[in-house]
């Protein structure tokens, strides 16, 4: 590794990362509102949840079979009269005869004085009799009222993102509805008379909108609702109108282009003048960025890159986003390079585009001591959209450091 000096002319990237982060932080106090259980997936619980009834609700069968007391059972094979017949579903309140059996279905209730049930395969029965190949004992295949859960027993805790099995305890239990946070509500924006919709013909000097749908994609991914999508030419007046319509609708509203020191940079030539701050982070790609606050509203101001966008995106937005979802913080973590970075520029911290691969048998040291390596793929031009797609995680090559060996451990973040 050659190691230089970074450059004091752009923003540390965790330093503007905690600037990011201590400006959408307050979103945190969202309010509170009560969805049906069936519409609560991927929500944020606002409360702690405890069980209301117990669980399970009523002595029940844990398998298709016979309920038997477990001393007509004690030597085996033997036959007993039946009973009759419970299915899951039916009351059950009909007492066991002694020395009889009752045929029961998984669920069904067990009837009083039955203490254990016999698997439908230890059996063999006609209409009026069952032989019973295999004895129980008392308490076998019976589910007991309250052991899963009791009345009362915290069953979910405030905080949780609520994820299907989350979902499945709570309509358990009987629960209608579930008092969950609002979610952040995000708005993007992107910029550039060079982009037009997917599907419409390309004229020369156009290229396809990615970042709109990528920026959303991005957003839906990380526990963020999207409320709007839109696109502004390069006007002034018609981004100032997108923008305005967008603050009423989010919390924070993202952009895409326009950022630079063009001379079309529409974003910053309309947020600057209301206090919005636009400079460079020391990294690549993505180093120009901005960030204002609009009618109240944070606004996260990318490059149009499609790379750097959604860079930017995951460095600075992803983090904070999550945290506020109550979504889990994805990995970061070390692995050894399967091929060398020649150069990587001075003072920058670069966030190259990295495939997970696994370490070959007789790979040099480092690499035979972990099981997987990163391949960096693609160029490092903030225009390789396609590349991208290829990526499991980027690769985070620090300020100070301009070449990495092929072995080198370095930092990757989970995409």
């Amino acid at each position: 590794m050659n190691p230089r000096p970074a450059s004091v002319s752009a923003r540390p990237v965790d330093d503007y990362r905690d600037s990011i982060e201590q400006l959408l932080r307050p979103l945190a106090a969202r309010a509170v509102e009560s969805v049906a259980v069936s519409r609560a997936l991927g929500r944020q619980l606002a409360e702690d949840v405890r069980s209301p009834i117990d669980l399970p609700v009523f002595r029940n069968s844990a398998m298709d079979g016979y309920a038997v007391r477990a001393e007509s059972v004690l030597v085996a094979p033997v036959t007993l009269p039946l009973a009759g017949v419970v299915a899951a579903g039916a009351p059950g309140r009909t007492p066991l005869p002694p020395g009889a059996a009752v045929k029961v279905m998984t669920g069904a209730p067990l009837p009083p004085g039955a203490d254990c049930v016999v698997p439908v395969e230890d059996t063999h029965a006609d209409d009026n009799t069952v032989t019973i190949e295999q004895g129980r004992r008392a308490g076998e295949f019976v589910r007991e009222p309250g052991t899963d859960v009791r009345t009362g027993d915290l069953l979910v805790r405030a905080g949780t993102m609520l994820a299907p099995r989350h979902v499945g305890a709570l309509a358990a239990v009987g629960l209608p509805t579930v008092a969950v946070f609002g979610a952040v509500r995000g708005a993007v924006i992107t910029t550039g008379d060079e982009l037009v919709a997917a599907g419409a013909a390309l004229r020369p000097g156009q290229i396809y909108n990615s970042n709109g749908v990528a920026l959303a994609a991005a957003l839906t991914a990380n526990g963020v609702e999207v409320v709007s999508v839109a696109h502004s030419p390069d006007d002034p007046v018609r981004f100032r109108a997108l923008l305005s319509a967008a603050t009423k609708a989010a919390d924070v509203v993202f952009t895409s282009g326009g950022v630079s020191k063009g001379d079309f940079e529409v974003v910053k030539d309309v947020l600057e003048p209301l206090g919005g701050q636009f400079g460079s982070v020391a990294m690549q790609p993505g180093g120009p960025q901005g960030l204002s606050v609009v009618d109240g509203v944070p606004v996260l101001s990318f490059p149009g890159n499609p790379v750097s966008t959604m860079v930017s995106f995951e460095v600075f937005a992803r983090p904070i986003l999550r945290h506020l979802a109550g979504l889990p913080e994805l990995d970061s973590y070390e692995l050894p390079l399967l091929t060398a970075v020649p150069r990587s520029p001075e003072g920058k911290r670069q966030f190259l585009r990295g495939k997970l691969v696994r370490a070959r048998s007789g790979e040099s040291r480092p690499l035979h001591r972990y099981p997987k390596a990163v391949e960096v793929v693609s160029g490092p031009g903030s225009h390789l959209v396609a590349g991208m797609a290829w990526a499991d995680v980027l690769v985070d090559v620090p300020a100070e450091v301009t070449t990495l060996p092929a072995g080198a451990l370095v930092r990757v973040w989970s995409l």
